[in-house]
C-alpha cells in the first residue's frame, strides 16, 4: 500500500507515487481507464496527473481525452479522496496553434476547459505546462494567484520551467505576500538523456545539473519520465526502440544499467522497482510519476514504494 506525504507547504496529502494518465481516453478506453484508476486507488494512490493537451495528438479522440477519462471515473468516487493535478498553457495541437501559449488569457481558457472536462469545481494542483522565457513572470503569477483566490485552483506549480525562472516567479509572489509555485514537475529519471535528442522529442530541462539547489531549498519535485521510458527494463530485454535509444543510449547509462542490474539481483526485485525507488528514496521530497497501461503494471510499479535504498545505493546507481 502507498503511504501519504504532505506535498511541500501545500497541505495536500498525496501518495508517494503519482499515476500519469497520458494514455487514458485515447489509447485506453473508459473501461480500461477505470480498471487502472481503480487499482491505483485500491493500492492507496490518490495523486493523479493529467493535462489539458493529453490525447489531443489523436484526431479520433475527443478534445481533452485524458481529462475526460479521469473526470468520468471521478464521478463514481468521493472527490475529496483524490488530489487532481492538471496542466495548461501548452500548444493547442487540435487546432494547430503552436505559438507559445503561456499567457494569462490562454491559461484562463485552458483552465476553464480542464474544469469542464474533469467535472470538478477546483483543481488541487495546477501546473503551467511550459514556459515562455521571453515573457515576464509577473503577469503569469498575477493570473495564477487570481485563479487561486477565485477558488478555481487550490495550488499552482511549474512544469518544464527553468530553475532560475521558478526562483524569479516565487520571489515575485513572495514580494506580494503570496505563495508561488508549490512544486516543479521536472524531467527526471535514473537514465541520463542526450540533451539534443531529448529536446527534439519534447523533453527539456533535465533535473541533474539544474534543479538541485532549488530542490535542496525545499521545493518538491514531481518527476515525470520517472521510469525513463522503461529504458533499463527494455535494455535488459533487448527491446529498445530507436526513439528511446537516441534519447538514452550513452556511456553514462551503460554504467547505470550495470548498477541497476546488480542491485535488482541483490534485492530480488525488478529493474523497474529499482528505477522508481531511486527517486522515491531521494533525500529531498520527490514524487515520481509512473505510467502503466494495465492494472498489473500499476501493481508492479507500486511495489517500488516498499523498497528502501541507502545513500550508498543511490550513489552507486548514479555512478558517483
Amino acid at each position: 500500500m502507498l503511504s501519504k506525504i504532505t506535498l511541500g507547504n501545500t497541505g495536500l496529502s498525496v501518495s508517494r507515487l503519482c499515476y500519469g494518465t497520458n494514455m487514458l481516453g485515447w489509447m485506453l478506453d473508459q473501461q480500461k481507464s477505470n480498471a487502472i484508476l481503480d487499482t491505483f486507488a485500491e493500492l492507496g494512490g490518490n495523486l493523479i496527473d493529467t493535462a489539458r493537451s493529453y490525447g489531443d495528438w489523436s484526431p479520433e479522440a475527443p478534445v481533452g481525452a485524458s481529462e475526460r477519462a479521469v473526470g468520468a471515473w471521478l464521478k463514481g468516487q468521493k472527490r475529496e479522496d483524490f488530489v487532481i493535478a492538471t496542466k495548461g498553457g501548452f500548444f493547442d495541437m487540435r487546432v494547430g496553434d503552436y505559438r507559445n501559449r503561456v499567457t494569462p488569457a490562454d491559461i484562463s481558457a485552458d483552465l476553464a476547459q480542464s474544469l469542464d472536462h474533469l467535472g470538478i469545481d477546483a483543481i488541487d494542483l495546477y501546473f503551467v505546462h511550459m514556459d515562455n522565457p521571453e515573457a515576464p513572470v509577473e503577469p503569469i503569477i498575477d493570473a495564477l494567484i487570481a485563479h487561486r483566490e477565485m477558488g478555481r485552483i487550490r495550488h499552482f506549480a511549474a512544469s518544464n520551467w527553468a530553475a532560475d525562472r521558478i526562483v524569479a516567479a516565487n520571489a515575485y509572489a513572495a514580494s506580494l505576500g503570496k505563495a508561488g509555485f508549490a512544486a516543479s514537475e521536472t524531467f527526471w529519471g535514473l537514465a541520463v538523456p542526450d540533451a539534443a535528442a531529448a529536446a527534439q522529442q519534447g523533453y527539456q530541462h533535465y533535473y541533474e545539473g539544474e534543479y538541485e539547489a532549488l530542490h535542496a531549498a525545499g521545493l518538491p519535485i514531481v518527476a515525470y519520465a520517472a521510469q525513463s521510458g522503461g529504458y533499463f527494463t527494455k535494455l535488459a530485454q533487448g527491446a529498445v526502440g530507436e526513439p528511446l535509444a537516441s534519447r538514452y543510449a550513452n556511456p553514462a547509462n551503460e554504467k547505470r544499467f550495470a548498477a541497476v542490474q546488480e542491485l535488482a539481483e541483490e534485492r530480488g526485485v525488478s529493474i523497474n522497482e529499482i528505477v522508481l525507488a531511486y527517486l522515491l528514496c531521494q533525500p529531498k521530497q520527490t514524487v515520481p510519476i509512473f505510467g502503466g497501461s494495465s492494472p498489473d503494471q500499476v501493481r508492479d510499479s507500486v511495489k517500488a514504494a516498499a523498497l528502501q535504498l541507502s545513500p550508498a545505493d543511490l550513489a552507486r546507481l548514479a555512478g558517483s
